[in-house]
């Protein structure tokens, strides 16, 4: 089984991949945790990559396909993984699908979370997270008995809002996501591996759908 989660900011795709992981026994494999990884670690891809993001620049394309082939390789996970923030672009998927002919391991469906984009935004600006122990909340659907104190921590959990959980920052992530991700919804329809799953409920219920698409495939 070899998947690919793609979702808007806010679509609930990590939460979906851990049901995934616990269900089904494959790898997740987190672009964004490999880079940091990598340049914690400072291997050559690393130090690369680091020097890239320094300057303000994405990391390119061919670099981070690199990074996830030399993951699935140390890991010998070729036959069972769930790719979660990659590929992001049209160029990015036809590098993964040329790596994984090469390897006789074409993907096997890509999982499609659909949300709309007013509810997206309510979702992330309504985030607020406890400093003390880490428990997440959100104001209009899962709002704290007290505003801004946690309910487990008492007088010590205060909640916060992260910087980039805002209207103005949410909806240019939208646009962002819109622009260079969004397309390969019909890139992966054409190769009929897209399933889509409506992502605007309740996680068990989202979970439920998740495990049908995969079952019935």
């Amino acid at each position: 089984m070899r998947l690919v989660f793609l979702g808007p900011p806010g679509s609930g795709k990590g939460s979906q991949a851990k049901f995934v992981v616990e269900r089904y026994g494959v790898a997740h494999i987190s672009t964004g945790d490999l880079l940091r990884n990598a340049v914690k670690a400072g291997t050559e891809i690393g130090r690369k990559a680091s020097a890239i993001m320094q300057k303000g620049n994405l990391v390119p394309d061919e670099l981070v396909t690199e990074l996830i082939v030399q993951h699935l390789d140390a890991a010998d996970i070729w036959s069972r993984f769930l790719l979660d923030g990659f590929p992001r672009s049209i160029n990015q998927a036809e590098q993964l699908d040329a790596t994984l002919d090469k390897r006789m391991s074409p993907l096997t469906m890509v999982v499609h979370l659909h949300v709309e984009h007013d509810a997206l935004i309510k979702r992330l600006s309504g985030r607020r997270t406890c400093t003390n122990c880490g428990r997440i909340y959100n104001v209009y659907f899962e709002p704290p008995e007290v505003d801004g104190k946690c309910d487990d921590c008492e007088e010590n959990g205060e909640l916060m809002q992260r910087d980039d959980d805002n209207e103005k920052s949410i909806k240019n992530r939208l646009t962002v996501y819109d622009e260079n991700t969004k397309p390969l919804l019909a890139y992966y329809e054409k190769s009929g591996l897209l399933r889509t799953v409506d992502g605007s409920g309740d996680l068990a219920g989202i979970a439920e759908q998740v495990d049908r698409v995969i079952q019935e495939h």
